[in-house]
């Protein structure tokens, strides 16, 4: 009796060993059937995530680098050699325009002045004589057979003459009396005295080439900058800015757009902006460097994708398009980036569904299902 209960539990044990590899062997059959179908599948049957293309016209902030010079500054030169008679401004001082600002002397020049004088007058009294002889001669010939024709159109040549000289003598004289005025230098425009490079004494005047005085305008500044040539479409007229300065954190100034070059710098490939900044108050200084703020936007609206769904190749920049069941590859130009899309330019339309996660393994055409 206990033999035979033996063999029974000994194939109920051996029944259940085979029936555990059984199960186990279907099991891993089944795995490798799916691993084989997922192995045979086509890539091209799977589902690809797409959004559509978008066509918009969006308002983008740039910031760029710029500088603000003064409105109008220059150097003050002498235009006539001269002595340094009197001083009446100083390094920072503000001037008006017109404003003399120095006094020079060249009294070689005022007798030169009075020698021109002199001829004049002697000239002119000899156009007076030559004029009064032929205005008699010309009353005589009224009398027929009184005054012989040539010797009035002689006197009438000996006046002529004589005016021309005087003519001549008059403006030289005046030429004499202008250089006279250029001894009076004056301010060209309102604005503060920026440097002075002569004193008392000295001798000054075109042929030197040191200017007396470097003056520059601080009520009025040009805020320029160098805008890249992606973004020069994007500018247009009385276009806003804010800009920031180094020497006043956290304080914010407003300036609209006021004129361009027109034209892209060869060197850098940029397009130079100004701004003109009224200052009256003086809390700026011009030559101050700034960070400057714009608002751009396009013309006219443009293609923009997720940035995601830009594939940089060796052979160019591509998108990729998912439309009835076809794939293609558009070759396209970058434009402007922004936080997380990127203007693209190529042959899209408004209805094109664009690959969010593109891939040079991606094959083109239609999907196999």
């Amino acid at each position: 009796m206990n033999r035979k209960s033996s063999i029974e539990n000994q194939s109920g044990i051996m029944l259940a060993i085979s029936l555990a590899a059984t199960l186990l062997f279907t099991a891993c059959s089944n795995n490798e059937k799916e691993m084989n179908k997922a192995e045979i599948t086509p890539a091209n049957s799977l589902e690809y995530a797409t959004t559509p293309v978008q066509y918009i016209n969006p308002e983008y902030t740039l910031s760029v680098p710029g500088e603000l010079k003064p409105y109008e500054q220059g150097a003050i030169y002498a235009k006539v050699t001269g002595f340094v008679k009197e001083l009446y401004v100083d390094r920072g001082d503000r001037v008006r325009k017109g404003q003399l600002l120095a006094l020079l002397e060249a009294p070689e020049m005022n007798q030169k002045y009075l020698s021109d004088k002199s001829a004049e007058d002697k000239v002119y009294s000899d156009y007076l004589f030559a004029k009064q002889a032929y205005d008699r001669l010309l009353e005589a010939s009224a009398t027929v057979g009184a005054v012989a024709a040539i010797e009035v159109d002689r006197a009438k040549s000996a006046m002529e003459s004589a005016k021309s000289a005087y003519e001549s003598s008059k403006a030289e004289t005046a030429q004499t009396s202008q250089l006279q005025k250029y001894l009076r230098i004056t301010a060209p425009f309102d604005g503060v005295i920026t440097d002075r490079n002569v004193s008392v004494g000295a001798l000054t005047g075109a042929n030197t080439g040191l200017p007396i005085f470097m003056m520059a305008q601080g009520s009025r500044l040009r805020l320029t900058l160098a805008l890249p040539e992606k973004h020069a479409a994007s500018v247009r007229e009385e276009m806003p800015a804010t800009f920031t300065v180094s020497s006043q954190p956290g304080k914010v100034f407003d300036a609209k757009l006021s004129r361009t070059s027109g034209l892209l710098n060869q060197q850098n490939r940029a397009l130079t902006l100004e701004f003109d900044v009224d200052n009256v108050l003086d809390a700026l200084q011009g030559g101050e460097y700034a960070q400057v703020q714009l608002k751009l936007q396009r013309k006219q609206p443009s293609y923009w994708v997720n940035n995601k769904s830009v594939l940089y190749a060796q052979s160019g920049t591509f998108v990729m398009t998912l439309n009835n069941e076809e794939i293609k590859r558009i070759p396209v130009k970058e434009g402007i980036r922004l936080d997380t899309l990127t203007e693209v330019f190529g042959e899209l339309s408004s209805q094109d569904n664009i690959l969010e996660k593109p891939s040079e393994e991606i094959k083109l055409g239609k999907i196999s299902r």
